[in-house]
């Protein structure tokens, strides 16, 4: 199902770059407009001056009647619309002008003239000569003793510029806006194809069907890493679905024998008829059988907790050399049985935090393998190692058969067997149980093994500052 163009993650990035131009451009335009307008002001005002400068030379050297000619004949020079002037008293009085029946709205501006008697050389302001209608720019200049000189600019010419301005600025805007628009929706396409094919990929992905990819590209980029992560998951998921097929089909193998033969005993008794003894003979056999399984069921059961670290150990100081010894002295009937020499070596004190029960079911479990290969007049023999390392490790070597090292890491598999006749009783579980206990305590089980020179499995915990007393 396609999501909706207005919330699709392209429309939004659109929406951004569209949206930062746009603000970006009308910043650059306001600059670009005050800096104009305070040029063009300021070049109008240094006109004014030059004016009111040139009437204050001829007042000084021709009086008031050479002003007043003077006014004349700039206001003609200069066109009756262009601009204007008048001649004041301190007090604000008229006594002389150029035409202005053009500039008749434009009043004294009694501030104008208070600012100039109380100090000031010069009074700006922008007058408009009528709602909607041009604007004028005003100087009030002191041209001499007792002489006021009000001069006005139209700014039409320059009105009209910021007319045709503001209508570049609005067709520009325009412009930006729709190619930012267009080169947001192209750039948030082409970032995003990499995260189309993902999800065409992820859409063609089923339990039967593994095998689908997300292409790279190559660029090293933040896409191509998507990429390549996504592939990595996809490896292992697919290893853990055969992980999971090869447990069904372990599981299901594994099963059938214990089942088939509670099924056969109890048909057995059935068409038999036979006496009360076969009957319990029948419960006695359904119940070893019974045990088996759930201790395969439990064992597989606390595997997958610890690997999910929710193993739920109970962490005690526990003195490893003591757990070995006991070990041992378990063990040495069943070795003697089996015609095998079984030795251990200990370390003074090598003491760990641990679950004491669930590290003696991981040692045991690989004391019973290291028993079960080895052949008769073979040996055993344990070693505790708790040197100046942080690490505490418990070797048991035995002078079996070896294991291959392509071997190595798939017999700590889930009902794994080197013998795929499966002819050695077991559910192909104790390996990899002993490596989900020492993984929960912050340690790991290895081999190492030379074919038919014997093998040596190692369990490393470490030692957690522990002080056994």
């Amino acid at each position: 199902m396609m999501p909706d163009l207005f919330r699709t993650l392209a429309f939004r990035l659109t929406l951004w770059y569209a949206g930062i131009f746009t603000v970006s451009s009308c910043v650059a335009f306001v600059f670009f407009y005050f800096l104009v307008s305070h040029t063009i002001l300021n070049r109008i005002d240094q006109d004014l001056l030059d004016k009111a400068n040139g009437f204050s030379a001829v007042l000084s050297v021709k009086g008031v009647a050479g002003v007043k000619n003077l006014a004349v004949l700039e206001a003609r020079a200069a066109g009756e619309k262009k601009s204007f002037f008048r001649l004041l008293y301190p007090n604000g009085q008229v006594f002389a002008t150029s035409h202005m029946a053009y500039w008749k709205n434009i009043s004294v501006g009694e501030a104008a003239v208070n600012d100039l008697i109380s100090g000031t050389k010069n009074v700006f302001e922008t007058v408009t000569l009528s709602p909607g209608s041009q604007q004028v720019r005003v100087l009030y200049h002191r041209s001499g003793a007792g002489v006021i000189l009000q001069t006005g600019l139209s700014m039409e010419t320059y009105s009209h510029f910021f007319v045709a301005f503001k209508r570049v600025f609005i067709v520009a805007m325009a412009v930006v806006v729709l190619l930012s628009a267009l080169c947001g929706w192209f750039l948030s396409k082409k970032a995003l194809s990499g995260v189309g094919a993902v999800t065409e990929t992820a859409s063609r992905i089923s339990g039967s069907n593994l095998d689908a990819r997300v292409p790279e590209t190559g660029n090293q980029d933040e896409l191509d890493y998507l990429a390549k992560t996504f592939n990595k998951m996809l490896d292992r998921i697919a290893g853990l679905v055969a992980n999971i097929r090869e447990m069904s089909d372990n599981i299901a193998h594994d099963l059938k024998s214990p089942i088939t033969r509670i099924r056969g005993l109890a048909e057995i008794t059935l068409v038999q008829g036979g006496d009360k003894q076969a009957f319990e003979s029948m419960a006695s056999s359904t119940i070893e059988e019974s045990d088996r399984l759930l201790d395969m069921i439990n064992t597989m059961l606390v595997i997958s907790r610890a690997d999910a670290g929710e193993g739920g150990f109970r962490f005690e100081p526990v003195d490893l050399s003591t757990l070995v010894i006991e070990a041992c002295d378990l063990f040495g009937p069943v070795a003697e049985d089996r015609g095998v020499q079984l030795e251990c070596t200990t370390a003074a004190r090598a003491g760990v935090m641990a679950d004491i029960a669930m590290v003696q079911r991981c040692l045991t479990n690989l004391i019973d393998n290291a028993l079960k290969y080895t052949p008769a007049r073979g040996r055993v023999w344990i070693e505790v190692d708790a040197g100046p390392s942080d690490w505490v490790e418990i070797r048991v070597h035995d002078t079996g058969e070896g294991i291959r090292e392509a071997d190595y890491e798939r017999i700590f598999e889930r009902f794994y067997r080197v013998d795929p006749s499966r002819s050695e009783a077991g559910a192909g579980l104790g390996l990899c149980l002993a490596r989900a206990i020492a993984r929960g305590h912050g340690g790991d089980v290895t081999v190492t093994s030379v074919l038919d020179g014997g093998s040596c499995f190692s369990i490393t915990l470490p030692k957690g500052n522990v002080r056994v007393i």
